[in-house]
């Protein structure tokens, strides 16, 4: 069985993200998708058990797909699953740059047993970002081209507790 982490901040997951891990559980017998947290950002929308929920949700009928939480580093948690490989979206150029750097320091950390997998998410996802769905919502515009409906839902309540009626 061939297992693959698929690790982020997921705040809030995307279609982007949607389409790397739909594209992942096509390829690999299980998907490991951790919501990693991350103590330096302060300004997360969702806490790391609404953003798993919201995941649970969307993927409950994908067999393939188990949704963990997690603050150690993506390596450390790889090997713990005993995952193959870890699982990278790129949009642009400038994400290259940097995931050819950390696909090295992993490779490193793991001694050699963790690989990086970097799939291209599909034309239409490729300028999609989490600061850009948030921030598009803070500005009071349409975010469900962006976003599965049960993630633009869990947003607007969001947004309606954080701001008040909008």
């Amino acid at each position: 069985m061939t297992k693959v982490l698929y690790p982020g901040s997921f705040d809030p997951l995307t279609r982007g993200h949607m389409n790397i891990i739909d594209q992942a559980s096509d390829l690999f017998d299980e998907v490991v998708i951790a919501v990693l947290k991350n103590p330096y950002k302060k300004d997360s929308l969702f806490t790391v058990e609404e953003r798993i929920q919201m995941i649970n949700e969307l993927y409950s009928r994908m067999n393939n797909i188990k949704v963990i939480s997690s603050s150690s580093a993506a390596i450390d948690v790889a090997l713990l699953y005993e995952c193959k490989a870890i699982i990278r979206g790129l949009r642009s150029l400038s994400d290259y740059d940097y995931e050819v750097q950390l696909q090295q320091i992993n490779k490193d950390m793991s001694d050699n047993k963790i690989n990086t997998i970097c799939l291209f998410a599909d034309k239409e996802y490729q300028f999609i970002s989490s600061s850009m769905v948030k921030e598009v919502m803070r500005l009071g515009k349409d975010i469900s081209k962006y976003v599965d409906p049960i993630v633009e839902k869990s947003m607007i309540l969001k947004k309606r507790d954080i701001y008040g009626r909008f």
